[in-house]
């Protein structure tokens, strides 16, 4: 059997960080770490071939050469998706889809010829089997939670890390906090599931023994979701580290309850971690509540931000607005009083949109305010709902904020913050590689002498900023941020556009 794995393409979006990319000299963000799991799962009589569409096309020979086609995909990757199924059918080729895209329901692609809903660690083994029998069935499902143990060592290939401008690892899945906005517990269950320390550092070996160095992304819903399983790994990592020269920085999704344990963030940073993503979603403790959100409402997050930063880590946040508590009068002014004030330099914000199988779906469906299915763009200015807001003041609110934190004044200013809470003394420095420097010389380049008066003014002061603040190993992280907010004000002048 010759499987070809084919990886649809992006639509542009804040998290696919394109105009990131030209500065370090990559096609594409993040590896098709779903695919890579999946090739690890089949007999090993079976060849494959694949093909990741945010790194080059799709040929005539690709598809001829293949029995079958499986194709992987989330909803920003749909129009692609819907684009290979349809070539690929021109040619007689059976398509096999999974993925998020099929979370509304498998109605959108009629020509695929098999669907995984559910973990590919229980779906795949009975396609497998069936394929054996010849007995093949249109869906595969399962509604179990699999053992993680199950999960194979992701296969890399050759020239992966050539492609990519960072790993990917997955080390938990499934969340205990059931935010009515998200569909994670549906999808992957409120118990919090891990890997075994062996198995998650032989995916790190892998990664290692593929070329992969420097950013890794592990794809978890909560790394903290167990304090004491995650306690108990952190310290190998740290060995493992020490071992290969520290040549890994991991990001990874948290919960604000991190900021209550010193000891945790003390032993993340020792094994590498350098930026935690964080659901804050906004300051309005009614819409905290509102959304079920009961563990960020019951603290002060502005504290626990200074507190993470304080210990070494760079907190990133996702921000919703467009909730039913939400005062149109100054839900706006509050929510960028709250980025600048925190020094949070990433911040992800959008339009409430209600996923489906989310407890909020659910509600709008109850209400009759449901108008749409989710765009899956995470800056689309318009809810899939009726909000109790008036739309025009919701959108022209939501471009407000856009427009201002990411100006270069203001985002700046952000990065100031962040220079005066931020403590990384505890920080692994690792040697800068050929990348970092020739993405320096790029930044000093197209942002520092071509970005324009105020863009290049900020650029500078930024860097002259993290001298003066004499917290030198920061000065890579600031160089960093500057290449994002190169991206981010493309997002924000698109968003205005809309």
């Amino acid at each position: 059997m010759k499987v070809l794995f084919v990886y649809p393409k992006f639509e542009a979006t804040f998290w696919g960080w394109q105009d990131t990319l030209p500065f370090v000299g990559k096609p594409a963000a993040f590896p098709p770490l779903s695919l890579r799991t999946v090739k690890g799962m089949l007999p090993e009589s079976w060849q494959s071939r694949s093909v990741d569409l945010n790194v080059r096309g799709l040929r005539d020979r690709d598809i001829e050469w293949a029995d079958r086609v499986l194709v992987s995909a989330m909803d920003t990757q749909k129009k692609s998706a819907k684009e290979v199924i349809a070539r690929c059918r021109k040619f007689g080729k059976p398509v096999d889809i999974g993925g998020p895209i099929l979370q509304a329901g498998c109605e959108e692609f009629p020509d695929a010829s098999t669907f995984f809903l559910g973990e590919a660690e229980e779906t795949v083994p009975q396609y497998l089997a069936d394929m054996e029998s010849g007995g093949l069935k249109r869906i595969y499902s399962s509604d179990h939670f699999p053992d993680l143990a199950k999960s194979p060592i992701p296969v890399w290939e050759r020239d992966d890390y050539r492609y990519y401008a960072c790993g990917f690892a997955g080390c938990t899945r499934g969340c205990q906090y059931h935010c009515a906005f998200c569909n994670v517990v549906a999808i992957n269950g409120d118990i919090p599931r891990s890997k075994s320390v062996c198995q998650f550092l032989k995916e790190l070996d892998a990664l290692y023994e593929a070329g992969f160095r420097g950013p890794v992304m592990l794809a978890d819903d909560n790394f903290i979701g167990s304090k004491k399983v995650t306690k108990e790994m952190l310290p190998q990592v740290i060995a493992w580290q020490k071992k290969h020269g520290f040549i890994f920085d991991f990001t990874t999704e948290v919960p604000i309850t991190i900021a209550d344990d010193s000891e945790l963030m003390d032993l993340m940073v020792a094994a590498g971690f350098r930026k935690v993503f964080l659901g804050l979603e906004t300051p309005n403790k009614d819409s905290l509540v509102e959304c079920g959100k009961m563990h960020n409402a019951k603290r002060n997050m502005a504290s626990c931000v200074k507190i993470i930063q304080s210990h070494g880590l760079i907190p990133m946040s996702g921000f919703i607005v467009g909730f039913d508590a939400d005062n149109p009068d100054n839900f706006d002014t509050l929510m960028i009083n709250f980025i600048q004030e925190t020094g949070i330099v990433i911040a992800m914000v959008g339009v409430l949109q209600a996923p489906v199988k989310s407890l909020l779906y659910a509600r709008m469906e109850r209400e009759k305010r449901l108008v749409a299915l989710p765009s899956g763009n995470n800056t689309d200015c318009y809810p899939n709902f009726v909000p109790k807001m008036p739309v025009a003041r919701l959108v022209q609110g939501y471009k407000n904020i856009w427009k201002t934190i990411y100006s270069p004044k203001e985002y700046y200013k952000r990065i100031c913050k962040f220079l005066e809470n931020y403590d990384p003394s505890k920080m692994s420095i690792k040697k800068a590689g050929l990348i970092d420097l020739t993405a320096f010389m790029r930044a000093n380049f197209w942002i520092g002498l071509l970005g324009g008066p105020k863009v290049s003014c900020y650029y500078w002061k930024s860097l002259l900023a993290t001298v003066f603040s004499k917290k030198y190993k920061a000065f890579a992280d600031v160089v960093a941020f500057q290449i994002y907010g190169a991206h981010f004000r493309k997002v924000a002048e698109k968003i205005q556009r809309e």
